[in-house]
């Protein structure tokens, strides 16, 4: 198998993980009754991105690198707002020393 073709596959995969973050949010948001984005969808589209991001980059795409580039930042920000929620969460408060 060629080099060509391997990216080829590397991106129908980063494809194919970037597109079941979709079927992750419908699934879970049926289940709920109401619209949620759970934790899975955020890692399915940095997995996706990065992926769909190297293939990107070797197809030398510049708009393709810049869109994805792009997501892949917003993608890690909502899994830190998502840690630090869930840390702040399991810290008992303390009252207050006045």
């Amino acid at each position: 198998m060629n080099q060509e073709w391997i990216w080829v596959i590397i991106g129908f995969i980063g494809q194919a993980l970037f597109s079941a973050r979709f079927i992750i949010q419908w699934l879970a948001s049926e289940r709920a009754r109401r619209s949620v984005i759970p934790v899975a969808f955020w890692f399915f589209s940095l997995g996706g991105g990065a992926t769909l991001l190297a293939y990107a980059i070797y197809r030398r795409d510049p708009v393709f690198i810049a869109g994805q580039g792009a997501g892949l930042v917003i993608y890690i920000r909502n899994l830190m707002l998502i840690r630090r929620e869930k840390h702040q969460a399991s810290v008992p408060e303390t009252p207050s020393n006045f």
